[in-house]
């Protein structure tokens, strides 16, 4: 996931622009329309609240469409929302609402499933780095020990199918620990860097070039590890999403 993925004011790496018994405020009762007008409207520069409010009305109808309907064309548009609207009329609703806010935890699991998707051979890779550390992740998550590319894909599609037609609570448990092996394996790799760095510097660093060599690697290193803390801050945030849920305080 790019730099573009990190949301303003936030380590999470899943909220930007790039590319479920609520007891709170009530539901609407017909789905919000993501339509072009809507989009060219909240981007022309609504009011702070008003944004808040239509991005709250928005998820909040949405998940309440999908639990109403048995059409499974509905639900199918519904979990790939964002490949028939594009990211950024999505984006302009939901990528500003609060982390611990229905919106906000929705924006975070069509992020991730988009980025799943289109990553899907290099998280392959980093699950498989991530597995043997984080043990019990394979079964919470629902993903073999070695999973293939497309092993990944149906996880996420899964993953989001979960939020809307299953436990919602349940389908955040398991996203955020998907994410906490993707975490593992980027800090197995970045640990494999340094330590190719240290070798080299061991060796000879006075050999042309390996200076330059030595600080790539390191370079390379504290990118993945900047990109592992984000993508635990977007874990911490599927976490109490899932809390909150089940306390009946997600709003």
């Amino acid at each position: 996931m790019s730099t573009n993925a990190q949301r303003s004011g936030s380590g999470s790496i899943i909220a930007s622009r790039s590319a479920f018994t609520h007891t709170g405020s009530p539901r609407p009762a017909r789905p919000g329309q993501l339509d072009q007008a809507l989009a060219e409207n909240i981007a022309g520069g609504v009011d702070p609240e008003q944004l808040s409010a239509v991005s709250h009305a928005t998820a909040w109808a949405l998940l309440s469409h999908v639990h109403k309907t048995d059409d499974p064309q509905v639900v199918e548009r519904v979990l790939t929302l964002v490949d028939h609207e594009g990211v950024d009329v999505i984006a302009e609703l939901w990528s500003h609402a609060e982390p611990d806010s229905l919106p906000g935890v929705l924006w975070r699991l069509y992020l991730l499933r988009t980025w799943m998707r289109k990553r899907r051979d290099s998280i392959a890779r980093l699950w498989r780095l991530g597995e043997p550390i984080v043990t019990s992740a394979s079964a919470i998550a629902g993903v073999d020990a070695a999973p293939t590319e497309e092993d990944i894909a149906r996880t996420a599609d899964s993953i989001l199918a979960g939020a809307f037609r299953g436990d919602f609570a349940v389908a955040l448990d398991r996203a955020a620990t998907f994410v906490d092996v993707v975490v593992a394996g980027l800090r197995v790799q970045a640990q494999r860097f340094n330590a190719h760095a240290k070798a080299m510097a061991d060796l000879d660093r006075s050999a042309v070039g390996t200076t330059e060599d030595i600080r790539a690697a390191h370079t390379k290193a504290a990118q993945l590890l900047h990109t592992a803390a984000n993508l635990h801050t977007t874990a911490d945030d599927l976490r109490t999403g899932a809390h909150l849920w089940r306390r009946g305080r997600l709003e």
